[in-house]
């Protein structure tokens, strides 16, 4: 059976327990970084050792609609990416040798 994520309640309980406070002001830390990261997105948010939020410009392309098969152009936009900080992935995924 696959391990499952923590829960939003999970996290408050063990930020709350690691700082020292109410799983209140832990709750409002998080949506204070949340609601900062939505604001400063357009302009690149970074969490230090964690990563940072970009945003890409995607170039225009030729795909396929997957109901009829007929060809079609895919329209430029902008897209939200995470990059994860090199700190993180090797703690995660280790390097080989």
């Amino acid at each position: 059976m696959a391990d499952k994520s923590m829960t939003k309640a999970q996290i408050l309980d063990y930020l709350s327990k690691k700082t020292g406070t109410t799983k209140k002001l832990a709750g409002q830390f998080l949506e204070e970084l949340v609601a900062l990261a939505h604001k400063e997105a357009k302009k690149s948010f970074v969490i230090p050792g964690l990563g940072k939020l970009v945003v890409v410009n995607r170039k225009k392309r030729m795909g396929r609609n997957p109901a009829t098969g007929a060809t079609m152009v895919i329209p430029a936009k902008k897209v939200l990416k995470f990059r994860i900080a090199k700190a993180a992935k090797d703690a995660i995924v280790p390097q080989k040798k």
